[in-house]
């Protein structure tokens, strides 16, 4: 009976003991192995931008044609207020080929480079976007290099571009000469063929000229 009792005597006191040390602070020895390293972290962290690496190229960070038309339009809007601002003639080269586009300021026989850091360096369509043709003053090119003149009385030269994307989908953008308006579309813009005579009003025509 008695050895019955310290038995039960001695569970209650080890019972006793590890609910004292479970308590009590644990060292940091035993936290690092019930928890994650460094080393795990940096690992885990490097995993998720290698990650992200391959996954964010393919939620569409490309442009699309309406972003870039967008910013064709700024550009336009951007250097006719440059002509306007500094009353000279602003010369903007457009590469076809390669995609690329530059403005310079005419000052007498030379050309100078816009100070606004902006037009540093010869700006570029996305590599999923092309110049398609362009129709100014030198006709209709699609290939080559395009000269588009911007006036201090805020006139811009008629010019009619087409951009398009992998898909062959196309943004047309057309710039009114003497308003300057600017139009978008997703179609194409073919410029107006002229007015043609037909050959048989041509002597009617004739004849009232010959009567005055």
């Amino acid at each position: 009976m008695w050895q019955e009792a310290r038995g039960m005597g001695r569970g209650i006191w080890e019972r006793h003991l590890v609910a004292s040390l479970a308590s009590r602070h644990v060292p940091h020895a035993c936290l690092a192995t019930a928890g994650f390293t460094i080393l795990e972290i940096i690992l885990v962290l490097f995993l998720l931008v290698g990650l992200l690496g391959i996954v964010l190229p393919r939620i569409s960070l490309e442009e699309n044609l309406g972003s870039v038309g967008r910013r064709m339009v700024g550009t336009v809007r951007s250097l006719q207020g440059m002509a306007m601002l500094t009353q000279k003639t602003v010369h903007l080269y457009v590469d076809l080929d390669r995609g690329t586009y530059w403005p310079v300021i005419l000052d007498g026989n030379q050309e100078k480079v816009p100070t606004d850091a902006t037009w540093a360096t010869p700006l570029n369509l996305p590599d999923s976007i092309r110049f398609s043709d362009m129709l100014a003053s030198q006709g209709k090119k699609e290939t080559g290099r395009v000269d588009l003149f911007f006036y201090p009385t805020g006139r811009i030269d008629a010019m009619t571009m087409h951009l398009a994307d992998k898909n062959n989908n196309v943004l047309a953008i057309a710039i009114e000469p003497v308003t300057g308006a600017i139009r978008m579309s997703d179609e194409r813009i073919e410029p107006l063929k002229p007015l043609t005579i037909p050959d048989r009003v041509r002597p009617l025509l004739q004849t009232a000229v010959a009567v005055r």
